[in-house]
């Protein structure tokens, strides 16, 4: 209920905006996902937020782009957690420590209780990540559903 108040349709459509603008620049995917709190299996686990980014950026297909640029965003709420995973490559061209900065900005932001201003900083600075590493082509395509999603 929490994550829904924080991440209203129109801060979903803002997100949406905003990937939609960055990906106009880029030949680089961007999805952002956002849950609101592991479920007590994976807390039994003992699965860590970096890992169930991961297994998202699995379940969401963010490796199926033609030039493995694909990037997830994803965000665990009840950690106020923001764990980047990127696909092969754009890990080999931009370094752990800018995907770092980049949540940094994005927990700063929603700390303040920013979620929105948050989410569009962070796909902002994703985006001058992949447009310095993967400019836009003629050929390129919208390879992912652009839409955050909630889980």
């Amino acid at each position: 209920m929490g994550t829904r108040r924080r991440f209203t349709d129109a801060v979903d459509a803002t997100i949406d905006s905003a990937i939609q603008a960055v990906e106009a620049r880029t030949s680089g995917e961007i999805r952002f996902a956002i849950e609101t709190a592991l479920d007590i299996g994976e807390l039994w686990a003992g699965v860590t937020p970096r890992e169930r980014a991961v297994a998202v950026f699995s379940q969401l297909r963010v490796w199926d782009t033609e030039l493995r640029n694909g990037v997830l965003i994803y965000v665990l709420a009840a950690d106020r957690d923001v764990e980047i995973v990127a696909d092969r490559g754009a890990t080999t061209r931009i370094s752990p420590i800018e995907w770092e900065s980049a949540c940094r900005l994005i927990e700063e932001h929603f700390r303040a209780g920013r979620f929105g201003e948050g989410a569009v900083a962070g796909v902002e600075s994703v985006g001058k990540l992949l447009e310095r590493e993967f400019p836009a082509r003629p050929d390129d395509r919208d390879e992912l559903p652009n839409q955050p999603t909630l889980l």
